[in-house]
């Protein structure tokens, strides 16, 4: 089993700066690749940002050039960097962790950006 314990998120002025933290615990082992998902009422939860075990990253095209996702072995953890924040950023933040027999979800974390 792998428990995921989200936090960093907040309220931020729009332009501000927020890092998410994503804690993996458990059976980290066999996770292939860690994603930050975001959602707002209403709509599909989408994927934010993804790096592999081997730190291939992949953003969505709306956050390229103002988020950053890295990780910290040695912590177990990922790491959102989130700059140059807008009011549409603003979602629950989930965090994801996957693996060929299994996909966690962290409890989210909330994003506010206001204008």
């Amino acid at each position: 089993q792998v428990q995921l314990v989200e936090s960093g998120g907040g309220l931020v002025q729009a332009g501000g700066s927020l890092r998410l933290s994503c804690a993996a615990s458990g059976s980290i082992f066999s996770i292939n690749l860690m994603s930050w998902y975001r959602q707002t009422p209403g709509k599909q939860r989408e994927m934010v940002a993804s790096i592999t075990r081997s730190g291939v990253t992949n953003y969505a095209d709306s956050v390229k050039g103002r988020f950053t996702i890295s990780r910290d072995n040695a912590k177990n953890t990922v790491y959102l960097e989130m700059n140059r924040l807008k009011p549409e950023d603003t979602a629950v933040y989930y965090c994801n962790a996957w693996a060929a027999t299994f996909s966690r979800w962290g409890q989210g974390t909330l994003v506010n950006v206001s204008s």
